[in-house]
């Protein structure tokens, strides 16, 4: 694909990487059985972010951290949208653009927040990115999971929130439009952006006022959920959106004869789940639209649950709602079976499995001996 397609290099490394998952490329280790001999060669992960079949672990480390700051309050669900004639300018400008969306979507709360109808103090946001749609275009929006309160500016009270209303989308809509835009014109009086390709027509002045003009005259989709019970609740929706990746496996369905096939819930239709072909170079060009910029944080907290001087706040929205800190579990939280169940013989299923060798990455072998089998 690199030959026909020029990747950046941040999305060659995450084609090498999840080509070389589990493979004997990265090394791992062999177990035996104490019992009856019987040998497992397990691979070692590459736990690139992008990779579907890394990210379980990542994903219950964050919840259990969220966990032990989450406050028994109603938590809301809004989605900030870009339009899709956004598109090409992020492709050419990931970092900008949705550094853009993260301030434009957080201040937009956080201002309706401090306004005295609504609430009248500091809420808390928690923001993850996603870029894609069921069918791996790009779709670019801003998951924001937002207290159902606030603490007062002096500190010393507990706003609650209405109960099923937080703030009017539609005010939320022309906020969030007008300071993207404004960050937007910024960027490009600070020559920041980069145009080729399609967006090259943008360099002229004239076609830029014109763009500008065409995203703001459009409206912007801002789509709020319903409230959320309590903690535990928002948790265990946030764990479908923290650490997915484009596509997961599960949803793959086969490749054939170049063509790859997966499943995809189609909104338009009653939520039906049904079955896309693509070739094999247009599924790794739709996703690798996905691939982040290096060191880019897709999941950021602001207000109450903003990083510097987050405890002291928590600790102190806890005391004014009378409830006491959520202890950490004793042990961290695992995906996987527990270790007897792991060390169990898949052969005889009473013996131990024990290392007795480990298996240097190919590329490093100094032979590069044949890549054993599975047994």
């Amino acid at each position: 694909m690199a030959r026909t397609h020029g990747l950046a290099k941040v999305q060659q490394v995450a084609l090498r990487a999840i080509a070389a998952c589990r493979t004997a490329v990265l090394g791992g280790h062999r177990d035996t059985c104490d019992r009856c001999g019987a040998t497992r060669i397990t691979y070692n992960s590459c736990r690139n972010r992008h990779c579907p079949t890394c990210q379980t672990m990542a994903k219950e480390r964050w919840l259990a951290a969220r966990r032990a700051e989450s406050l028994p309050i109603p938590y809301f669900h809004v989605v900030f949208t870009l339009p899709h004639a956004l598109n090409a300018l992020a492709q050419g400008n990931p970092r900008v653009v949705y550094d853009l969306l993260f301030r434009a979507a957080t201040e937009t709360l956080l201002t309706f927040g401090r306004d005295p109808r609504p609430l009248g103090g500091a809420i808390g946001i928690t923001a993850i990115l996603h870029t894609w749609s069921q069918t791996l275009s790009q779709h670019i929006h801003l998951h924001c999971v937002v207290t159902g309160g606030a603490l007062s500016p002096d500190g010393t009270r507990w706003i609650p929130g209405r109960s099923a209303f937080l703030f009017p989308v539609r005010a939320l809509s022309i906020v969030c439009r007008a300071k993207f835009l404004d960050g937007l014109r910024r960027a490009h009086d600070a020559h920041r952006l980069a145009f080729a390709g399609s967006t090259a027509p943008l360099t002229d002045p004239a076609t830029w006022h014109h763009f500008l003009h065409t995203l703001h005259a459009q409206a912007w989709v801002v789509h709020a959920k319903p409230p959320f019970g309590g903690p535990e609740r928002v948790l265990a929706h946030l764990a479908r959106y923290t650490h997915r990746v484009a596509v997961t496996n599960h949803r793959l369905v086969d490749l054939t004869d170049g063509h790859v096939r997966f499943r995809w819930k189609d909104y338009a239709d009653h939520d039906r789940q049904k079955i896309m072909t693509l070739t094999a170079e247009e599924f790794l060009r739709r996703f690798l639209l996905h691939v982040l910029p290096r060191r880019f944080v897709r999941i950021r907290h602001a207000g109450l649950f903003g990083n510097h001087g987050r405890h002291a706040r928590l600790d102190r929205c806890r005391t004014l709602l009378g409830v006491s800190l959520i202890a950490p579990p004793a042990t961290e939280p695992s995906p996987h079976p527990p270790a007897s169940e792991l060390d169990r013989c898949p052969v005889c299923h009473q013996g131990t499995m024990h290392v007795t060798a480990v298996l240097l990455p190919v590329a490093y072998s100094p032979r590069a001996p044949r890549t054993p089998d599975p047994p």
